[in-house]
């Protein structure tokens, strides 16, 4: 499989396509990073250098993909945080020309916005963008549970809630969607739970909730996903070996005392999933 993917990059650590590439190209794929900034190290140490690139040096990096005549073997576009919507249209732009190439191909987003605890941490303006401009155009979709309920314009509670959410939101375009920090009124105490909806049905994990919430695990999740998802073209299966390896690289980064995700360490993990979770279907 083949992945153009437009994300931001680190020199130190694991966030964007920093977090992304590595474990699609330990599966198996090819990947074409384009990258929308390049920092030293992700924001939340609080200082960090490096440019933001302008969104027109993004798209010349996507037309010269292009003029080596290669855009539609793409079988997907992955993007995560959208900055400033001058790049979110870079990638919107850069969706369509695939898709014009390949009409197989899907557009695979995690709209990045915010989290419970945190509220929203993007600039002003951009949760309306991705709410009213990039998801009507995303064929899968990655929220946790705080940012669904904003794309759902709702707060939800149980679990009957989080469905008609997510029913909610893929009614405006998304088929596939994956809940991540799912918290409802069935979930035990200590634990989480992520969801898996699509016209198939609904599924969902349940997962101990760990000391830890380390910046990237968001962005490897939305890139597990969508290559279990596209590789197997089971949500259930997707979401087995997704949460499984995105629970071992937490471990690992647990075991060695440190904020980056340790995907190396965690390697085996992501290559062949331990499958450490029982999927229940939902409906």
């Amino acid at each position: 499989m083949k992945i153009l993917s437009v994300q931001s990059s680190v020199a130190y650590g694991h966030v964007g396509n920093s977090a992304a590439v590595f474990p699609l190209q330990r599966l198996g794929h090819e990947v074409w990073p384009v990258l929308t900034v390049h920092f030293s190290n992700h924001t939340g140490y609080g200082a960090w250098r490096g440019p933001l690139l302008p969104a027109a040096d993004v798209a010349e990096v996507i037309a010269g993909i292009g003029d080596r005549g290669v855009l539609g073997e793409a079988d997907a576009v992955l993007s995560g945080y959208q900055g400033d919507p001058a790049v979110g249209a870079v990638i919107l732009d850069a969706v369509a020309r695939v898709k014009s190439l390949n009409p197989d191909a899907v557009y695979c987003c995690d709209p990045v916005m915010g989290d419970v605890g945190r509220g929203m941490f993007v600039r002003p303006g951009i949760p309306e963008f991705m709410r009213d401009t990039v998801l009507p155009a995303a064929d899968v979709l990655t929220p946790n549970h705080f940012e669904l309920d904003f794309l759902a314009g709702t707060t939800t509670t149980t679990l009957d809630e989080v469905l008609a959410a997510v029913d909610a939101v893929r009614a405006r375009g998304p088929r596939d969607v994956l809940v991540t920090s799912v918290l409802h009124d069935q979930v035990p105490d200590g634990s989480l739970d992520v969801v898996a909806v699509s016209d198939d049905g609904a599924w969902a994990v349940t997962t101990p909730q760990l000391p830890i919430a380390p910046n990237g695990c968001g962005d490897v999740t939305a890139a597990l996903y969508l290559a279990h998802l596209l590789t197997t073209g089971s949500p259930a299966e997707a979401l087995a070996a997704t949460t499984s390896s995105v629970f071992a690289v937490l471990e690992a980064t647990i075991a060695a005392g440190t904020r980056e995700i340790q995907l190396v360490a965690a390697q085996d993990a992501i290559a062949t999933p331990p499958l450490t979770f029982d999927v229940r279907r939902l409906r």
